[in-house]
């Protein structure tokens, strides 16, 4: 397994919506609006993707699945301050 990023720019706000629960139901965690992180098997990492291009059709939509090394990864920085960041 390894550590990913997944960021997205889809304008119809439907398939956006299914995007986005398409990434939970991998058990990716939400960091940004439109960005997801998490690991995922190189497996599921091609099912997600395939999932998320019937998802967007026809309609515009930009996806990235980025990987991240593990070192890399645990070497990140942070700020989150309260609820509303």
């Amino acid at each position: 397994m390894v550590y990913l990023l997944l960021i997205y720019d889809i304008t119809h706000d439907g398939t956006r919506t299914k995007v986005a629960s398409a990434c939970e139901d991998y058990g990716l965690d939400r960091v940004q609006y439109s960005a997801f992180s998490g690991q995922l098997s190189r497996t599921h990492q091609e099912e997600l993707m395939l999932r998320i291009r019937d998802l967007l059709g026809e309609k515009t939509g930009h996806v990235q699945l980025i990987p991240v090394a593990v070192d890399d990864w645990e070497r990140r920085l942070e700020i989150e301050v309260g609820e509303d960041g």
